[in-house]
């Protein structure tokens, strides 16, 4: 059973937290799968470990991280890579854990920031 883990940087500011776990929530609201949480670089729980401790503990056996990130700066780039490995060292009955890229480059961020622009005219 493959697992969601939309992982951010986090916070100090709860309400920063809590608007990825309502966009976790709303991801999980669209269907298709049914383990989903969110997770944290820093300032915010659980973190990434946490995240795929818990969802395993719901029965997934594949993870899929969904970086909750705009582009690929050093958090994605020296970071998560770590991270991941510790997870693959951690819970060796974890089948497979994959990464997806940032949101930089999907083309409805263009839409979106268009739709900022006309909602501010």
């Amino acid at each position: 059973m493959t697992g969601l883990l939309v992982f951010a940087h986090g916070s100090s500011v709860e309400s920063a937290n809590e608007a990825v776990r309502a966009i976790t929530a709303q991801l999980a609201a669209l269907g298709g799968f049914s383990l989903i949480e969110a997770a944290f670089l820093e300032g915010g729980k659980p973190s990434l470990a946490g995240g795929v401790e818990g969802l395993m503990s719901r029965g997934a056996t594949r993870i899929v991280v969904l970086p909750y990130f705009l582009t690929l700066g050093l958090h994605l780039q020296r970071d998560l890579p770590k991270l991941i490995d510790e997870a693959r060292e951690a819970f060796p009955d974890l089948k497979e854990i994959h990464v997806t890229e940032p949101l930089d480059g999907h083309p409805a961020l263009a839409q979106i920031l268009l739709e900022r622009a006309q909602s501010a005219c």
